[in-house]
């Protein structure tokens, strides 16, 4: 469990940005972890607020994950693997109330899942 609250500020010019809260005020940077497809996704930014209550997380999309279909991103607090939040892009031809986006979710949260669960094993064997 995190004690992290992430909250979307907006997506705009390439970009999604969120509002980080409930870090330690020690000026300990909060780990947090963004994948696509299962694989990290490069050039996040994580900036401190000016009154050091909160970070502001900005997650370039990369040009390879504008494409046909739903692309998923899951945002993940890295020291307890919990998830903080995500976000779909949809392209192409869709339709109302599409249902590949919450499966491709469900995806990604599954394999954070199995990762947590072998990860789980190996510490207690």
């Amino acid at each position: 469990m995190s004690d992290l609250t992430l909250t979307k500020i907006r997506l705009r010019n390439g970009a999604w940005e969120g509002r980080l809260t409930g870090a330690p005020t020690t000026g300990k940077r909060p780990d947090i972890r963004v994948t696509h497809l299962d694989q990290p996704v490069p050039d996040v930014e994580l900036v401190e607020g000016t009154d050091s209550s909160f970070w502001t997380l900005t997650i370039p999309v990369p040009d390879y994950a504008i494409a046909d279909g739903v692309q998923t991103f899951l945002i993940v607090d890295g020291e307890t693997e919990t998830k903080l939040g995500d976000f779909t892009l949809i392209a192409g031809e869709s339709v109302p109330d599409d249902l590949r986006a919450e499966v491709e979710l469900l995806r990604a949260e599954l394999d954070m899942l199995k990762r947590a669960f072998r990860r789980h094993c190996l510490e207690t064997s």
